[in-house]
């Protein structure tokens, strides 16, 4: 992993019954451009150094909520049995593509070094389908994919369902059957609508801009608040209002969206955990004239 650029500090963080636990499932490889959309390499290339290819480092992480008889997952990353899952010619391919890394951390290797196995997991809850967020919710076992977490409930907007159910051809790349429809067989797969309160402490708040109907999880107690951020702020480098990814469906209500919740967030010093930033955990955030900026970065 390229080494930080940034200064980064460690804390633990509960709120309310919840342990807040970082689950690193892997590195891999974007694009700088597509991830930074229309700003300047000169800019971004600062923050993230791009390798020969022109692809950052991205970390697709995971976050584990742990309580006394509860613990609950949100998002699950690539997965890593691209094969059993695509065939032989698109898995490598697809592994290649995005510079996955075999070794290093895994959804499951980063669960067991908090003591718990696959059939510990009780709820599952996805932001949206796009393979590296809801790659790791099946797998293959006895030639068949299967939920990944045979004891869990998993959680997904109506919205994002029925996209990737009939994906568009921007997104046609990064929406898989394999990645939902067993979800959908095993009869395991809540499908809700709309903002609201799904655990106890646990909400979704909807997002249009980056894909249909992405939901964001906020984890409050009242007094301490965590927003898992997905792809609407996917590093902390894109707390920036006009710093988006090419990937975005819909830019400038993504920038609305964004003046909206970091707003909230940095009057309230909510924590912004961040999905891809392979630099820290998550940050505190402040407003920067009309803008936002990173007051502090954190390792969880």
């Amino acid at each position: 992993m390229t080494p930080s650029k940034f200064d980064v500090e460690k804390t633990d963080l509960t709120v309310g019954p919840y342990r807040v636990c970082p689950v690193p499932t892997g590195i891999f490889g974007l694009d700088g451009g597509a991830m930074f959309g229309t700003v300047p390499k000169v800019l971004w290339e600062k923050t993230n150094p791009p390798d020969e290819k022109n692809r950052i480092e991205m970390e697709a992480r995971g976050l584990l909520l742990k309580s006394e008889g509860m613990n609950i997952l949100i998002d699950t990353g690539n997965g890593k049995d691209f094969v059993a899952k695509y065939g032989e010619k698109l898995g490598n391919k697809f592994a290649e593509m995005y510079n996955i890394e075999d070794s290093g951390p895994s959804l499951l290797k980063s669960l067991a070094a908090h003591g718990l196995k696959p059939e510990d997991i009780h709820h599952v809850i996805l932001t949206h389908l796009h393979f590296d967020h809801a790659g790791g919710a099946t797998t293959e076992k006895n030639g068949k994919l299967v939920p990944t977490f045979p004891n869990a409930q998993y959680w997904i907007q109506k919205g994002n369902l029925e996209t990737a159910s009939h994906p568009n051809l921007r997104e046609r790349a990064s929406y898989y059957p394999a990645n939902f429809q067993p979800l959908l067989d095993a009869g395991v797969l809540n499908v809700i609508e709309g903002e609201k309160e799904i655990l106890p402490g646990i909400s979704v708040l909807i997002s249009n801009g980056h894909t249909q109907a992405q939901q964001m999880v906020k984890i409050t107690d009242g007094k301490t608040t965590v927003l898992y951020c997905g792809d609407v702020v996917p590093t902390s480098t894109h707390v920036k209002i006009p710093w988006l990814m090419g990937y975005d469906l819909h830019p400038l209500t993504l920038m609305e969206e964004k003046q909206k919740f970091l707003s909230q967030a940095a009057d309230q010093k909510w924590y912004l955990f961040f999905e891809h930033d392979p630099y820290c955990d998550a940050a505190v955030i402040e407003k920067s004239g009309h803008d936002f900026a990173v007051q502090k970065r954190f390792w969880l």
